[in-house]
C-alpha cells in the first residue's frame, strides 16, 4: 500500500455513504439517493437492498421509498454509552440548580429510552427508571425529539403508535399532537403537563448534533404544586444553556 492511502473497501464505504443521505431522517427513493452518490442507479439499489435486508433502512409500502431502519437502531443503543458519559455532568448540574428530578433519554425507533435518571430529593418519586421503554407523544422529552425530526419521519412514527390515555390530558389525535410539535419548535422546549401521570409536569429540551438531528432529549420533572409557570419558564432557561453546551460536545 502507498504512503497515504488509505486501506478501505469499497462496497463498506459505499454502503455507509448511502446510510449518511438519511441524516435528517428523510425517506428517500432509489433515484435521489444514486444522484446525491453519484452512483449508478443498479449499484444504488444493490446498495439498499442489502442495507433493507439486514434492516438498516426499511421501505415505505406505499411510496417505495426508503428510511432508517430498526436494525440500526438496536446496534445505535449499544452506542449510547458514550451519549450517557457525556450527559451525566449535566444531568448533575440541573439536579443540583433545580432540586428537581433529571431523566436523560435516546430514541428507539418509536419510544424513548431512559438512560440516566437523578431522583430529587423531595419526598416524591417519578414513575420513569433507566432502561425503561414510553411512547415518544406522550413524554416531554419525545416530544422534545419528535418535533426537530422530518415530516416524513414524524408520519412514521405516528402511524405506527397507539395513543394512548395515560390521563385525561394525554394528546391522542395526530392533529393535536402536530399542533404541539409547532409550538415546540417555536418555544425551543416541551411540556408534559400531567399527560403521563396525573400531578407530574415535565419540561424537556433536545439534544442535537451538527446537522439539526434530535440524538437524545434531557428533562426536569417535578410534582404540579412546585412547577409553577414562572418556574418553568426558569427551568426551560436553565434547560435550555445546558442543552447548547452539550450540544457542543456531541458535534
Amino acid at each position: 500500500m502507498k504512503s497515504g492511502e488509505k486501506n478501505t473497501i469499497q462496497s463498506v464505504d459505499r454502503a455507509i455513504m448511502v446510510l449518511r443521505c438519511f441524516d435528517r431522517g428523510e425517506k428517500l427513493g432509489i433515484t435521489e439517493i444514486s444522484r446525491r452518490l453519484g452512483l449508478h442507479k443498479s449499484t444504488t439499489f444493490g446498495l439498499v437492498n442489502t442495507l433493507a435486508e439486514n434492516k438498516f433502512l426499511e421501505q415505505d409500502p406505499e411510496t417505495g421509498r426508503y428510511y432508517l431502519g430498526i436494525g440500526l437502531f438496536r446496534i445505535s443503543a449499544n452506542v449510547q454509552i458514550s451519549i450517557r458519559e457525556i450527559g451525566i455532568p449535566y444531568v448533575k448540574r440541573l439536579v443540583e440548580s433545580t432540586g428537581e428530578t433529571i431523566n436523560l433519554v435516546v430514541r428507539d425507533d418509536i419510544y424513548v429510552v431512559y438512560i440516566e435518571k437523578i431522583e430529587s430529593s423531595h419526598s416524591m418519586r417519578i414513575c420513569t427508571r433507566i432502561g425503561q421503554q414510553l411512547p415518544m407523544y406522550c413524554t416531554a422529552v419525545g416530544k422534545a425529539m419528535l418535533a426537530y425530526l422530518s415530516p416524513d419521519e414524524v408520519a412514521s412514527i405516528l402511524e405506527r403508535t397507539k395513543m394512548t390515555a395515560y390521563t385525561n390530558r394525554t394528546i391522542t389525535t395526530r392533529a393535536a399532537l402536530k399542533a404541539t410539535l409547532d409550538q415546540v419548535r417555536a418555544q425551543g422546549f416541551a411540556i408534559d403537563d400531567e399527560e403521563l401521570e396525573e400531578g407530574l409536569v415535565c419540561v424537556a429540551v433536545p439534544i442535537l448534533n451538527s446537522a439539526g438531528y434530535p440524538i437524545a432529549a434531557i428533562s426536569v420533572s417535578g410534582p404540579k404544586q412546585r412547577m409553577t409557570e414562572e418556574r418553568v419558564n426558569a427551568i426551560c432557561e436553565e434547560l435550555k444553556t445546558q442543552a447548547a453546551a452539550m450540544n457542543r460536545e456531541v458535534h
